[in-house]
């Protein structure tokens, strides 16, 4: 379910979204939600290998008020339902999951790497840490007092030492495949609570989308990008990572959700250290890093379905914050101030060009079209050709001059 669903008008409803969070490598961060009414009532934490053939499951968690609702198994399953042909591990479970999983009903057995010898999924998990995960909850079982459906489970209670070293080996970490700042558009978000008048205009759609997002980003600072966002490659990524804080932490007041479209790095500049993630990428220790900022968009969490949005040709110099701005580089505060606004004199675009820079034909082709548009307003307006008409005052001078000649002219002498 899309983050542009109308979630709060739902009974119950789930939404299987990215997790933005600090977990490292290849795999991608999943998360399944669970919604009532609308409000945050339990989640599904899990890693999706790059191939989409093995998931990790991590953590479940249900809220108290939630949990006569069966929402756990109701994740669980739809997590089977969305991965049909991985291989699934469970990991170690606590008690009370441990619990949990007793009374719960396995949709895929088969496919559960507990319930299967290592010899099958060894490449995707290493077999020395699933053999600790699988003793780890016999030991729970026995201890709790249930069964734990141990009697599908793959040499159940058994000591599994030798067999997991022997193919320990088998397993292949993925390598990382995320975007590179370097060569990929980015697109980072925040959640701002905007003063009621700026509030109203950036939503005033008798504006241009142009005035509005010059306001929202003189409100913002041009050195104000997010640093701790995970920029993303997708706007519809960004805008769910907006949508995720907003359902787990909501506001009071009404919110605006913005996110910014960055171009690729400049290959002449080095690129700043970043983590590499399955989906996105996180800066360490942002020193203030210059972008170019092509563009911006901006919706209401209470009216996700429309998004305002606004480019700017040529794009504008802007920067990621600093995350310490004690640690902020010389070019960064000689061109922002203390809260990333523009030092006075500083222009929103570093190297501004020229407004006629390369509008040569333009310009031609507008200057054709005036002088033809000239020419055709004389030729309708110009009356018939006459000296008298064209010229009066001539005529009056010629006329004066023939009687001049005619009076003046001296006898003819025979």
């Amino acid at each position: 379910m899309a983050a542009e669903a109308r979630l709060d008008e739902a009974g119950v409803s789930l939404w299987l979204t990215d997790r933005n969070t600090d977990v490292l490598g290849a795999w991608r961060p999943r998360r399944l939600l669970a919604l009532v009414g609308g409000r945050h009532a339990g989640h599904l934490d899990f890693l999706v290998h790059p191939d989409g053939q093995a998931v990790s499951v991590w953590a479940s968690q249900v809220k108290p008020e939630y949990r006569d609702r069966n929402l756990a198994s109701v994740m669980m399953d739809a997590l089977y339902a969305a991965h049909p042909t991985a291989w699934i591990d469970h990991g170690s479970r606590t008690p009370e999951e441990v619990l949990w999983w007793d009374q719960y009903r396995d949709p895929a057995p088969e496919r559960n790497v507990h319930n299967r010898p290592p010899s099958e999924w060894a490449a995707y998990f290493d077999a020395v840490e699933v053999a600790g995960h699988k003793t780890v909850n016999a030991y729970l079982n026995r201890h709790i007092g249930v069964d734990g459906h141990g009697s599908v489970e793959h040499r159940y209670g058994e000591r599994l030492e030798e067999e997991a070293k022997k193919y320990a080996s088998a397993f292949r970490e993925a390598s990382v495949q995320g975007p590179d700042p370097a060569s990929d558009v980015l697109f980072g978000g925040a959640r701002l609570v905007l003063p009621p008048e700026l509030h109203r205009l950036v939503y005033d759609e008798a504006l241009t989308p142009g005035e509005r997002a010059n306001a929202l980003l003189h409100h913002v600072g041009h050195g104000s990008l997010p640093f701790d966002a995970t920029w993303r490659t997708t706007e519809h990524s960004a805008f769910e990572d907006l949508a995720q804080e907003q359902l787990l932490a909501p506001s009071k007041e009404p919110v605006t959700h913005l996110v910014f479209r960055v171009l690729p790095l400049p290959a002449a500049r080095p690129v700043p250290p970043h983590d590499v993630r399955a989906t996105g990428v996180r800066y360490i220790d942002s020193p203030g890093i210059e972008v170019q900022l092509a563009g911006m968009s901006w919706r209401s969490p209470r009216r996700p379905w429309i998004t305002q949005q606004a480019a700017f040709t040529p794009p504008l110099d802007a920067a990621i914050a600093p995350e310490y701005m004690h640690n902020a580089g010389a070019a960064y505060v000689a061109r922002y101030d203390e809260i990333g606004s523009l030092r006075p004199g500083q222009p929103q675009r570093i190297d501004d060009p020229h407004p006629y820079a390369r509008r040569e034909a333009e310009i031609l082709a507008l200057a054709a079209r005036l002088r033809a548009a000239s020419a055709q307003r004389e030729a309708l307006q110009a009356p018939p050709h006459s000296p008298s008409a064209a010229h009066p005052a001539a005529a009056e001078d010629q006329g004066l001059h023939q009687q001049q000649s005619t009076t003046q002219r001296p006898p003819h002498l025979p």
